[in-house]
């Protein structure tokens, strides 16, 4: 008898370890204690095979009643529950009908605020933002969304949290070094707000996934520092129609800008129609990067997110705003579509904006 129970426990285990759902592995067990049954009642008294599984059936039927018992009894105490929560449910969300007030009390300074209110808010909660990256501009950029309200926040990332990352990637702590960062930015935004979704994706973002994974959000922000990325990016944003934010850095300043080509706005390949020559474009490995500087330009993408999301404002749609921390000072530059561009022109006879 106690050789099937330690098999059950492997198997029982072993699937969850696995990850094997909790169906299947309630249905192997019960396979494995009908067998044990059924060698009780066919085979004699005495045979080896009705020994080595317990030697009679009295004692499974023991050990059964008692598993029968305490899962009524856990089945009832789910059902008493379930019960108490939908009764206090309509209490709770009694002050509206979109929000919980703890939800009204963490988002009332955003509530009065004239060009959000309460409408703005709750474009926030059904927005669905996709964050590319959770690394120096994702990190910031992933903290005030959150904070923010927004609904449902993506982020995709194939990179490890690293020593190096911690000096300006403020969402991740030295405990997640080695932790996939996706899993690190979840953590941190949901221990933040508890009222938004995550999704991490832990993986690198490809030609094969990109046009499935944007079609699930509504805002895009970029902050990657690969080329390849910021264009595969760009070209799926386009061809969805949805507002491309991206942000970039180097050293001591930092650009942001609002790529819409749907709302008229340029692409970001009408502005960087080509990848800069290797050497050019030095990561911030090569060339370094002030600490808090990612969290300026971060913050500043989650701002234009908002004002995309509430129509509060004007978000930087055709323009870029550019910081420079050294000096102190901010910059903005007009930018214009390319009637060239292989990604948003406007080809002969074509009547695209």
């Amino acid at each position: 008898m106690l050789a099937v129970l330690i098999l059950a426990a492997a198997l029982w285990w072993g699937g969850r370890w696995f990850g094997v759902g909790r169906g299947p592995r309630l249905a192997v067990l019960a396979v494995l204690f009908a067998a044990v049954l059924l060698t009780q009642v066919v085979m004699p008294a005495g045979h080896q095979l009705r020994e080595a599984t317990g030697g009679g059936i009295a004692g499974w039927l023991l050990l059964f009643g008692a598993a029968a018992l305490v899962l009524v009894y856990r089945a009832g105490l789910g059902r008493l529950r379930r019960r108490a929560e939908a009764k206090a449910a309509p209490a709770e969300e009694a002050p509206a009908a979109t929000f919980r007030a703890a939800e009204l009390e963490r988002y009332a300074r955003h509530i009065v605020l004239r060009e959000l209110g309460g409408p703005g808010q709750k474009r926030l909660k059904e927005a669905k933002v996709l964050v590319i990256g959770a690394g120096g501009l994702g990190s910031p950029a992933l903290l005030y969304l959150g904070a923010a309200g927004v609904g449902t926040i993506g982020v995709i990332d194939d990179d490890t949290v690293e020593n190096t990352n911690l000096q300006r990637q403020v969402i991740h702590i030295d405990a997640a070094i080695g932790t996939p960062k996706v899993f690190s930015a979840e953590a941190t935004v949901t221990a933040q707000n508890p009222h938004v979704t995550v999704k991490p994706y832990n993986r690198r973002l490809t030609e094969e996934i990109a046009a499935d994974l944007f079609a699930e959000y509504d805002v895009i922000l970029d902050g990657t520092d690969d080329t390849a990325t910021r264009y595969l990016v760009n070209r799926t944003a386009v061809a969805q129609g949805k507002p491309l934010i991206s942000g970039a850095l180097s050293q001591w300043e930092g650009q942001v800008s609002v790529f819409d080509p749907a709302r008229g706005a340029p692409c970001y390949q009408c502005i960087f129609p080509e990848a800069p020559a290797p050497g050019l474009a030095p990561t911030c490995a090569e060339a370094g990067v002030l600490g808090p500087l990612p969290g300026v330009v971060g913050a500043m993408m989650a701002v234009e997110a908002v004002k995309v999301i509430t129509g509060a404002g004007a978000a930087l749609r055709g323009e870029m705003l550019i910081y420079d921390a050294l000096w102190g000072e901010t910059r903005k530059i007009a930018l214009k579509r390319r009637p060239d561009c292989p990604v948003c022109g406007v080809a002969p006879g074509d009547g695209r904006p």
